[in-house]
C-alpha cells in the first residue's frame, strides 16, 4: 500500500514542476522498511527508526523531512497515517559562504584557461565557458546543455531549468561575438552533435570535466582558500556576477525592489529569497547596508 501510495505522490509533486531525485529514492526505501516491519500506513516510530540509520543529523533531518511531507499528503484523507515529529531538527543546510573572485582573478582563469592543455580545441572550449559563465551568470549545468538553436538574436534560450522553467538570457555584443569565434573552430570538430561546449570525445562535456578544468587553473593560480575552507569552483563565476548586479543596483526603496526582482528571474531563482542571500552571504554588501542605515539613521535619505 505505502509503496503505491509513494508512486502517487511523486507523481502530484512532479507534475507540479518538483524532480524529486533523491526523495523519490528515500520514499522508496522508507515504504519498503515500514512493510518489512508489517506496517501499511506511516508510524512516526517506524519512520524515526528509519530516518536514524544514516550517521549524520543533517541526512536523518533530510530524510525525516521527505516522510513528514509525504505523510501530510497522504494524512488529508486517511488520518490513520501518523505524521512524524520533526525529532533531528530541521533540514535546511547552511548554504557556504560563497567565493567571490575579482575582476582580474577572472581574467587570469580564462586567459589561463586558454593556454593549459594540448593545443587543441579545449584550450578554446574552457576558455570561452568560463567567459560566458562569468558574463551571464549561468549555472554551469546550464551552459553544458546549451544547444545551437538556443542561440538566438535576442540571447540565450535557457530551456526546462529548476522547476521545469525556461528563461531568456540577453547577450552583449561582445560575448556574442567571442561564442561565435569559438563556434567557428568547434562545428567542424564534431558536425553531428549541436551541443555548444563539447570534450576532446566530441561528446558533450560533462560537469566534472569542467570542475577539473577549473582547479587545474586555479592551482597554478594559487587561488586562497575562502573563509571556512570554502574553495572556489565554476560556480563562484555566478556567484561573481550576481554580487555585481547587487553591487550596481541604483540607490532607491522602489529600484532596489524592481531590481531584486529582476535579477531574481535573470538568474532562474525560483523565489527571491535565494537572490536575497547574497546580501547577507557578503561581507562587502553587508558593509553597503550598514554604511546606508548608518546615513538614514543619522539623516540622510533611505
Amino acid at each position: 500500500m505505502l509503496a503505491t501510495a509513494v508512486e502517487t505522490y511523486l507523481s502530484v509533486r512532479r507534475a507540479a514542476g518538483f524532480a524529486l531525485i533523491q526523495p523519490g529514492v528515500h520514499l522508496r526505501s522508507f515504504a519498503a522498511y515500514s512493510q518489512a516491519k508489517g506496517q501499511q500506513y506511516i508510524n512516526a516510530q517506524i519512520a524515526i527508526d528509519w530516518a536514524r540509520q544514516t550517521p549524520s543529523l543533517q541526512q536523518r533531518a533530510r530524510r525525516l523531512g521527505n516522510v513528514v511531507r509525504f505523510a501530510r499528503y497522504l494524512h488529508a484523507e486517511d488520518p490513520r497515517h501518523e505524521i512524524p515529529p520533526t525529532v533531528f531538527g530541521s533540514e535546511r543546510r547552511i548554504r557556504p559562504t560563497p567565493y567571490i573572485l575579482s575582476d582580474e582573478q577572472v581574467h587570469q582563469i580564462i586567459q589561463l584557461a586558454a593556454l593549459s592543455g594540448y593545443r587543441t580545441l579545449r584550450r578554446q572550449t574552457y576558455s570561452t565557458l568560463f567567459a560566458l559563465l562569468a558574463c551571464t551568470g549561468l549555472r554551469v549545468s546550464e551552459a553544458i546543455r546549451l544547444r545551437y538553436d538556443d542561440i538566438t538574436p535576442e540571447g540565450l534560450v535557457i530551456r526546462a531549468t529548476k522547476f521545469r522553467k525556461s528563461r531568456l538570457v540577453p547577450l552583449h555584443e561582445t560575448a556574442r561575438a567571442g561564442l561565435e569565434r569559438y563556434l567557428q573552430q568547434r562545428r567542424p570538430y564534431a558536425p553531428f552533435d549541436d551541443h555548444v561546449f563539447i570534450s576532446l570525445r566530441r561528446k558533450p562535456l560533462r560537469i566534472e570535466d569542467i570542475e577539473t578544468a577549473f582547479r587545474t587553473v586555479a592551482d597554478k593560480m594559487g587561488l586562497p582558500r575562502g573563509r571556512g575552507r570554502h574553495r572556489p569552483t565554476p560556480h563562484s563565476f555566478r556567484h561573481r556576477f550576481a554580487v555585481r548586479a547587487l553591487q550596481n543596483c541604483p540607490d532607491g526603496r522602489d529600484h532596489i525592489t524592481r531590481h531584486m526582482l529582476m535579477l531574481s528571474t535573470y538568474l532562474g531563482h525560483s523565489n527571491a529569497a535565494l537572490t536575497y542571500w547574497y546580501l547577507e552571504a557578503v561581507p562587502e554588501l553587508m558593509q553597503t547596508i550598514a554604511e546606508r542605515c548608518e546615513a538614514y539613521v543619522t539623516g540622510g535619505a533611505p
